[in-house]
């Protein structure tokens, strides 16, 4: 009886040393052992034996790289406005015994950081200025929380700041400021586009003139090429008028309308630009 309940205590041992001194650390992980109460080694993953009641798996944390969301704090920017601003931080264990010994809660050592660098970034700049430098201010975040992590084992691979929510009356005068800067520039596109419209037809007026000259064998300038010009206007004009509802037949004398042509191409007649008839 006695041998067989000392095989029963023998095999309990055993079992609990075995079982004990057994460790599977998963991908992605690692483990720290302790020795007496002292640090001995780290862990990677895979199966791993640890000396049953003289070492001990200390802690057991993740190498990946993990996402820290930063909530919204008020920030006060250079000309004393509030903002509340939001970031999230990526960073990862890259040395797990510096982590684990160096800082108590790194997690929450690098969300102070980051919202002491935050406030410390934007509150040395004007309002104006805190949109259009985001980037900037990313890049300075990653700088200081690096110079900071450094010695913790810890790294920082990417910080950025998500919102930046104005108060109300801000955000009424930038929405209306943004309007007005719409407006303007949808009046200086309409202009320059009345503008190349003009250009564009003034071009085809040109163009269609000296077809016309070539066609009818006159030069631009000369009193008959006038003389046509003015006759044709006149007939288009007439024409259009005849289109209307409330047109009204106007008859005249062909030869009082000739005789007018005449008299106004003969007072054009002093322009150096019309030549007088051989």
């Amino acid at each position: 009886m006695l041998q067989y309940l000392v095989a029963m205590i023998a095999t309990a041992i055993v079992g609990y040393a075995v079982n004990s001194s057994v460790r599977v650390i998963d991908q992605g992980d690692e483990a720290l052992v302790e020795r007496l109460g002292k640090y001995r080694r780290t862990l990677r993953p895979g199966l791993r034996l640890v000396l049953p009641l003289l070492e001990k798996i200390a802690y057991v944390d993740t190498i990946r790289e993990r996402v820290l969301d930063i909530p919204p704090q008020s920030v006060i920017t250079n000309d004393n406005l509030t903002l509340q601003v939001d970031a999230v931080v990526y960073w990862q264990i890259i040395e797990m015994e510096r982590a684990y010994y160096a800082i108590e809660d790194v997690g929450n050592a690098i969300n102070n950081i980051v919202l002491t660098s935050i406030r410390s970034e934007i509150g040395r700049l004007p309002m104006r200025e805190v949109l259009s430098t985001k980037s900037e201010i990313d890049k300075a975040l990653l700088k200081k929380l690096d110079e900071a992590t450094s010695s913790w084992g810890v790294k920082v691979i990417r910080v950025e700041i998500q919102n930046i929510i104005f108060p109300e009356k801000v955000q009424a005068a930038m929405e209306s400021e943004r309007v007005a800067l719409s407006e303007k520039q949808a009046m200086i596109e309409q202009a320059e586009g009345e503008k190349q419209a003009a250009l564009a037809k003034a071009r085809g007026q040109a163009e269609s003139i000296e077809l016309l000259s070539k066609t009818l064998n006159l030069p631009p300038d000369s009193r008959a090429f006038m003389q046509f010009l003015i006759a044709q206007r006149y007939l288009e004009t007439n024409e259009k008028l005849s289109e209307s509802a409330n047109s009204k037949l106007l008859f005249m004398n062909p030869r009082a309308i000739s005789e007018g042509l005449a008299e106004l191409i003969e007072n054009s007649g002093d322009s150096p630009n019309l030549k007088k008839p051989d």
